[in-house]
């Protein structure tokens, strides 16, 4: 064994012996328990960032912990390869988006490889492959088959910079997520998936996902949003159409004072035919935001529209009012109005000298004053003609049969989700499989013509689609009359690649969608991704796999056992990015230090739901720990090393008992903490100080060099699936012939844990006075003398007369004088 720790030289002959073994590679046709272990693939943007790092480094050491158990395990490696910035690159570097695509995922492939990932590289995609989108393609139009895909012209959010539409869930704080820009409205025509049609699937399926974090499941929840209402109709004087609206606090009817409708309704277009002031006012309001937090802070605005509605119940006439808080998106694109009782509703009354009406009182006397804020919570019913007396709960059921009797409205469950819009208008993405005919309308490409393939010649410029200025793209002939026709010109959104690439990976690269091959892998039994994604991605992943199972392609109802959504990696107490120079590059640290020192940081410095501080000391000290790892290992086997077994414990002295003890506790606790508790770093933490426990252990009998071995030996399994190509080597240097990789995790001795000895604090009227070590056989009679022949107690009771002595079994004594 060499005396120096040379960890660039080591990982490239590990790697290669990995490589060369195909040991990552796994097949279905095994007798071990399946274990897919998957970490959200990454975009192909060049190089690795820490985030990367840290993600991939979390799933690794839990797949390798997983096969040391017996497991065979699944992890794969692929490219979520679609996307803006490859087009930005075009523009900006005068190269295809496709050649910057691959030659980044050269590049990252190796970067991936050099940190010693266990991946099935044979199971490798990228989702801008037509052989993957193909799939996606002929899928899309099975739903448009079932009914579940649907065009129409709609208010888009639009992000002016990238000249494309966005979906509710991509604007954050009225901006676009990819580059910031603040989001528009526009009306446009728009592919949509209906995962409404799953809503209620989606939230009570969200209750089996127990290995699922808390915070996860309430936002996919919340996001969903289902509630109870009432659906009601409000006729409008001197119109055939009424105004619609759904409510979730019928008890408040009788409060209504005034209607809201979104700028784009049609009856506030209709008032803005002969009135300037609303026409303004409607195209003020495309320009505004439209996120939840933008819609919570803004200046609540509006105008009369002149148009007056009836109460469906007292029949008197309401003003409509056009308001800049109503959007069309959502719901029906109309509110009533209770001022009293909604807190928006009373602040907008305020303003523009509505009349505000109180309708619900407290129970008990409490305050329910409304002349400066709403009264926003249930209680009793007052000038409410025939519902007075009757509570909120009981209004909802009395209000609601009195609008079913009349057929002016009825009970509703809603749901605050809405229609997954699918189009993109840009060029780098997979083509929306459809052909639009004068004479036969809207035609699926006919599925021997997929997949319908993004073409190489295109200009690149910014100004519009790249696929609508191609000369030929947009030109087809009809598949069912055979004239001349339109493509689609439109892309997909890349979340629809991103949402079944996990299914993919678990099948075969055959001539089909998915195989039988995935009813063996799926669901993942543990995904590893940041938090950010639990809206997006996560959740459109569930509602495809439940696409995917009633087409018969899947047979899970779930894609995801467990998640596992790791921290951000922060320098300087904020994110690391480009713009703010707090980046560090992975590729450097590995060339200075080696893959297996960054990778132990990486697992050290923070548990993985927990954001990460970066420090280079940090890196520096988890370099220091694998030299004293080594030397350790170096100086025993130059030592002559120990073939021989431990003996039974009886032969043990105290300090070789107490040594072997701790090495066990200590495979008990990582065991606990890798395998259950997913809590790395007390894992790692327990490792050091056992190397320490042996740097200070000095016997060299037989028995101590016996003890040395076994415990350098369980140290490198235990670091193993962290650290993999020290552990690797140092498992050879100790003697061993078969590659650690196919080892399986130690086992606690029980025996081992048992104690002669036991120490027991002693205290002097409950204050720790001194400590002892008594027999573990010992009596309560026993341990009492000995507590008070120590010679420190001897001190603090001198002259003192004992009162009570109390033993609490294997703690402590106290002594009450």
């Amino acid at each position: 064994m060499q005396e120096n720790y040379k960890p660039l030289t080591i990982e490239q002959e590990v790697q290669q012996a990995w490589e060369a073994s195909g040991v990552f590679n796994v097949s279905e046709f095994s007798t071990q328990e399946k274990y897919y272990c998957l970490s959200m693939f990454p975009y192909p943007s060049g190089k690795l960032h820490m985030g990367h790092v840290r993600n991939y480094t979390i799933g690794d050491v839990i797949s390798r912990y997983q096969r040391m158990l017996g497991k065979n395990v699944l992890q794969p490696m692929g490219w979520d390869a679609f996307g803006l910035p490859a087009e930005n690159a075009a523009m900006q570097h005068g190269v295809h988006p496709a050649d910057w695509t691959y030659s980044n995922i050269d590049y990252m492939r190796d970067q991936l490889k050099r940190l010693g990932f266990g991946y099935d590289w044979n199971r490798e995609i990228a989702t801008c492959d037509p052989n993957y989108y193909k799939w996606e393609q002929w899928f899309f139009l099975k739903l448009l088959k079932k009914g579940l895909v649907y065009k129409k012209t709609a208010p888009v959010n639009w992000c002016p910079n990238d000249m494309t539409v966005l979906a509710n869930e991509q604007v954050i704080d009225g901006c676009c997520w990819r580059c910031d820009t603040k989001v528009e409205r526009k009306e446009i025509a728009q592919w949509f998936l209906k995962i409404t049609a799953y809503a209620d699937e989606l939230l009570t399926s969200l209750e089996t996902l127990e290995g699922w974090p808390e915070q996860v499941k309430t936002m996919q929840a919340n996001w969903i949003g289902r509630s109870e209402g009432v659906e009601m109709d409000f006729p409008v004087v001197g119109m055939d159409q009424p105004v619609r609206i759904y409510t979730t606090r019928p008890d408040t009817l009788m409060g209504v004072t005034y209607l809201a409708v979104a700028a784009e309704h049609p009856l506030a277009l209709k008032a803005a035919e002969t009135n300037a002031e609303i026409s303004a006012f409607i195209d003020d309001c495309k320009m505004m935001e439209t996120s939840e937090a933008a819609m919570e802070t803004m200046e609540k605005r509006g105008v009369d529209s002149g148009i007056k509605a009836i109460h469906p119940l007292t029949g008197e006439e309401i003003p409509l009012w056009v308001a800049n808080f109503v959007l069309m998106a959502y719901g029906t694109g109309a509110v009533m109005s209770v001022p009293a009782h909604d807190q928006r509703d009373f602040e907008f009354a305020r303003k523009y000298g509505i009349t505000i009406k109180q309708v619900i009182f407290a129970k008990n006397g409490e305050d329910d004053n409304c002349s400066e804020q709403a009264y926003t919570v249930k209680g009793v019913l007052r000038n409410s003609g025939e519902f007075d007396g009757l509570t909120s709960e009981q209004a909802f059921v009395a209000i609601s049969e009195a609008l079913e009797r009349n057929n002016l409205g009825q009970r509703k469950t809603m749901f605050r989700l809405r229609d997954w819009g699918v189009s993109r208008q840009r060029y780098w993405g997979a083509p929306i499989p459809i052909i639009y005919c004068d004479d036969c309308g809207t035609v699926p490409v006919p599925e021997h013509d997929l997949p319908v393939e993004l073409p190489r010649d295109v200009i690149l410029d910014g100004s519009q689609s790249p696929l609508v200025a191609h000369p030929a793209f947009s030109h087809a002939a009809c598949p069912n009359c055979g004239r001349d026709a339109r493509r689609e010109t439109d892309t997909f959104d890349t979340f629809m690649e991103s949402s079944w690439y996990f299914a993919r990976f678990a099948s075969s690269p055959a001539d089909r969608m998915l195989d039988e091959k995935t009813d063996y892998w799926l669901p993942v039994d543990h995904y590893i991704g940041g938090i950010e994604h639990a809206i997006l991605h996560l959740l459109y992943a569930r509602f495809y796999t439940k696409l995917l199972r009633d087409e018969g392609l899947v047979a899970c109802d779930e894609p995801f056992k467990k998640l596992l959504t790791q921290g951000m990696v922060l320098k300087d107490g904020s994110k690391m990015s480009k713009s703010k120079g707090n980046t560090v590059d992975p590729q450097a640290l590995i060339d200075q230090y080696g893959a297996d020192t960054v990778r132990l940081f990486i697992m050290f410095a923070a548990p993985p739901e927990q954001s990460l501080e970066w420090s280079d000391t940090g890196v520096e000290g988890a370099f220091r720990f694998l030299k004293r790892l080594w030397k350790q290992a170096y100086l025993h086997i130059n030592a002559g090393g120990s073939s021989i077994s431990v003996k039974s414990g009886s032969a043990l002295t105290e300090e070789q008992q107490t040594v072997r003890r701790q090495l066990h506790q200590t495979i008990r606790k990582v065991t606990d903490d890798m395998g259950r508790r997913h809590i790395f770093n007390t894992a790692i933490a327990a490792n050091m100080e056992l190397v320490n426990t042996l740097s200070r252990f000095t016997d060299d009998s037989d028995n101590g060099k016996a003890i040395r071995q076994e415990a350098l030996e369980a140290i490198v399994l235990m670091l193993s699936p962290i650290v993999p190509h020290i552990c690797h080597q140092l498992w050879l240097d100790l003697g061993h012939q078969q590659a650690l990789v196919t080892e399986s995790w130690p086992e606690v001795d029980v025996t081992a844990l048992e104690q002669d000895l036991l120490e027991l604090v002693i205290q002097v009227n409950g204050k720790l006075r001194s400590k002892i070590l008594v027999s573990t056989t010992a009596s309560s009679k026993e341990i009492e003398e000995s507590a008070l022949n120590d010679e420190n107690i001897k001190r603090f009771i001198e002259n003192k007369p004992v009162k009570k002595v109390i033993v609490v079994p294997k703690k402590l004594i106290n002594i009450v004088v």
